[in-house]
């Protein structure tokens, strides 16, 4: 038995993400354990399909068992994304591998960007912090300092899998894990293209198509017959969410808050409460997000610290890692992972998110976030849903 993990979202599933599966069966994977973001994404964003259904359609699309990641982990930035869902794999005890796609595809050039970038992040942090300074993320200026002593280094991580891929290796280390790195190189469209490439889109592409209203029958080459299908139904029943339906909810949440509450959110930084703050009476999302964003505070930062805000979420909840794994859906070798996990696995895994939240104060905490999520991503559908849809929700086992 060879278990492969894979972080993900599957927002939505499509062409690319099944080649990565494939790719990890053919290096030797018999299970594959997927960790994957619920109701809302690290883009900042919800997503655009229900993470039940999302999680039932992975399983039938190779996946043995996923796992859900919790809400202020899929709401983090890419170290602590990527933290939490390692964390997740790690805690079962059994997880051989991590299966991650990267545009390099190179393990060995990863890791030694990753060290070579650390290296250099402590070296020039003044450099780093003047180039902040002008406006600029510290993403932008870290990557500009690495080009200028090592521009191999410097466009490697430029590319945005890359740097959720050496997030991911940081983690694994980080944890002192024994679970080894494996990359598939991430052919055909890149990463957020708005353009098609043979039978592959990124998911940015197809997002765009189902909440436009646009044509989606080329979707059914894009993405698996079974996603493509699930896709349809759920525009027919009003069941894809768009954020913009929270839009009057973020404004009223809001304009009742402080300066001192958003500054007890996490990422927060560098006075960014204030500007927060200053464009509280704003009219609309999209006239909010303009007027707080700059060079420095992207808009996916940004859409974060707003639904963190909208969730609860605040800078003492990123001081744990996950205390639980809550399992969305699993078939007969998902059921195999968790058997071997028995006596080995350093946290409680199961289905039911009553029976978890119960364990200690922690995972009270973590489950009363995830309730808040689900109550508040339901009203981002047409047909308005709650908490207690999530909490009933049928966890898939396919033992076919």
């Amino acid at each position: 038995m060879k278990i492969s993990g894979v972080i993900c979202e599957y927002n939505p599933f499509h062409n690319g993400h099944l080649y990565h599966i494939d790719e990890t069966r053919r290096n030797g994977a018999t299970h594959i354990v997927s960790v994957m973001s619920g109701s809302f994404v690290q883009r900042g964003d919800v997503a655009v399909m229900d993470k039940h259904r999302r999680a039932r359609l992975a399983v039938k699309s190779g996946v043995d068992l996923v796992i859900e990641l919790p809400v202020q982990f899929s709401l983090a930035p890419a170290e602590s994304f990527a933290a939490g869902a390692v964390w997740l794999l790690n805690g079962l005890g059994v997880v051989d591998e991590l299966s991650f796609g990267s545009e390099c595809g190179d393990v060995g050039k990863l890791t030694s960007a990753l060290e070579k970038v650390d290296s250099i992040a402590a070296e020039k942090r003044a450099d780093i912090l003047e180039i902040m300074e002008k406006g600029y993320t510290y993403p932008r200026a870290l990557c500009s300092v690495v080009n200028g002593i090592d521009p191999r280094s410097g466009v490697l991580i430029s590319e945005p899998n890359n740097t959720l891929a050496i997030e991911y290796i940081r983690a694994l280390r980080a944890f002192r894990s024994d679970i080894q790195p494996f990359t598939v190189k991430r052919s055909g469209a890149h990463h957020d293209s708005s353009e098609t490439s043979g039978e592959t889109a990124s998911a940015s592409y197809i997002r765009e198509k189902l909440l436009s209203g646009a044509d989606t029958s080329e979707l059914y080459d894009l993405m698996p017959d079974i996603w493509a299908n699930a896709v349809h139904e759920c525009i027919e029943s009003g069941s894809i969410a768009k954020l913009e339906r929270l839009e009057r909810v973020i404004l009223y949440r809001l304009r009742m808050s402080s300066p001192e509450e958003i500054a007890s959110l996490s990422d927060i930084g560098q006075g960014l409460e204030h500007r927060i703050f200053g464009a509280r009476m704003a009219g609309t999302l999209d006239e909010l997000l303009l007027s707080v964003k700059t060079k420095r505070y992207t808009m996916a930062r940004i859409k974060r610290i707003l639904l963190s805000l909208l969730i609860g979420i605040t800078r003492e909840d990123m001081t744990h890692m996950p205390p639980y794994g809550r399992i969305l859906a699993l078939n007969e070798k998902g059921r195999e992972i968790l058997a071997k996990a028995k006596g080995r696995a350093s946290m409680p895994y199961a289905t039911s998110l009553a029976s978890l939240s119960r364990v200690n104060r922690v995972t009270k905490r973590f489950a009363e976030l995830e309730g808040r999520a689900s109550d508040i991503y339901g009203l981002s559908l047409d047909t308005v849903t709650s908490s207690v849809d999530d909490l009933k929700a049928k966890i898939m086992i396919d033992l076919e």
